[in-house]
């Protein structure tokens, strides 16, 4: 294995397992795994940027047994870099540059998802952690997932989020309930259909997942559909780039004031991308848009005709999967991804579902300890 510092001894070149990789001085000695650097417990960084020289070199390097030992210029210390992580962690690669990119964490689906939804049930996942992780990597890798057979206690969603975070409270409570009222503070809880959207687009940060649980549906109607906003939104821009652009590019508002006391206001793209491209997330509610104040006279019909053109993708049937929530079932959704609506219900009958918001980065951190105890 190749290791080479370069003359000026502000970086090195290492040959990985995924081909060459530079690394700069500074960024070593910032991330190194020292216990003086980074604590043992929980690898929090015990120095301050500034108790590091910006002009730090590399006195000496050398590979012993598949670890790189580093001298570094403010100091005999030597620091020890498993070449594994080094692979794990170098930036030395090319860069994802076309908008719109997704990690290989995420599948696009549409469909054809409706004969394999990710489906498992409570005994099961309760009971064995290997199904646990399955189903978590489930709602990371597609942005939903089904339980079945709930226990038969009004509370009982509630355990799903404590297998891997806690709920978030919001102005409709702990928890809060979906079904027809006279005088609604919110269209959901009517019997008409909803077009697919995001939950709450109005906050900010939006609630990043929703759970439904099914308490009663003996309604005629009433589907669940989901769509993929990830796929979606790849579909408007291999359609139309300036349609996605726009959409990403401006800022659109959402509010709610239906309750006294409550007024809630975002502005955010309805196609959010990171600084590199990256999909981040996706707001799209149609109830709940304010004006549009932030998009240039001249650009205005343009970006009502992306905004029309996204709408009519997530109608289209190729990308829409739906089921009937029974009692004691409930889906999850990545609030950030996927939209969910239903078919309107006839009055007949009872829909009564009970619903929370927790937040995705307590499945993500549950998935990930998993998934590292598997491979530790």
């Amino acid at each position: 294995m190749d290791l080479v510092i370069a003359d000026d001894r502000k970086s090195l070149s290492l040959e990985l397992a995924s081909g060459v990789a530079r690394f700069h001085a500074v960024w070593l000695r910032d991330n190194s795994l020292h216990p003086d650097t980074k604590s043992a417990g929980n690898g929090q960084r015990l120095i301050s940027l500034l108790d590091q020289s910006l002009d730090i070199a590399i006195e000496a390097a050398a590979l012993k047994q598949g670890v790189l030992v580093i001298e570094f210029s403010d100091g005999p210390t030597k620091h020890s870099f498993p070449v594994q992580w080094l692979n794990e962690n170098r930036y030395d690669k090319a860069v994802p540059v076309k908008k719109g990119w997704t990690g290989s964490d995420v599948k696009l689906w549409g469909a054809e998802l409706n004969q394999a939804i990710p489906t498992q049930s409570f005994e099961a996942v309760e009971s064995d952690p290997q199904i646990l992780k399955q189903w978590l990597f489930d709602v990371r890798r597609y942005g939903f997932a089904l339980i079945t057979d709930l226990p038969d206690h009004p509370e009982a969603f509630l355990k799903v989020v404590e297998w891997f975070g806690y709920v978030r409270e919001t102005n409709y409570g702990r928890y809060f309930e979906v079904r027809s009222e006279v005088n609604p503070v919110n269209l959901a809880y009517t019997s008409q259909g909803l077009q697919a959207h995001t939950d709450n687009p109005y906050r900010d940060p939006v609630p990043s997942m929703q759970i439904l649980a099914c308490i009663e549906n003996s309604t005629d109607g009433g589907e669940s559909i989901v769509i993929d906003g990830f796929k979606a939104a790849k579909q408007l821009q291999q359609e139309n780039s300036e349609h996605f652009d726009l959409l990403s590019n401006y800022c659109a508002r959402f509010k709610y004031a239906g309750e006294q006391g409550v007024t809630l206001q975002s502005k955010r793209p309805m196609i959010e991308l990171n600084t590199d491209g990256e999909l981040l997330a996706i707001r799209f509610n149609n109830r709940s848009a304010a004006p549009f104040v932030d998009i240039p006279f001249e650009t205005m019909p343009a970006y009502y005709e992306a905004y029309r053109h996204f709408s009519e993708i997530l109608e289209r049937d190729e990308n829409r999967v739906s089921f009937k929530l029974q009692a004691r079932q409930l889906f999850i959704v990545d609030n950030t991804r996927v939209m969910h609506s239903r078919t309107a219900f006839s009055g007949s009958g009872t829909r009564w579902l009970r619903g929370c918001y927790p937040d995705k980065d307590g499945l993500l951190s549950t998935l990930a300890s998993l998934e590292a105890a598997e491979n530790s």
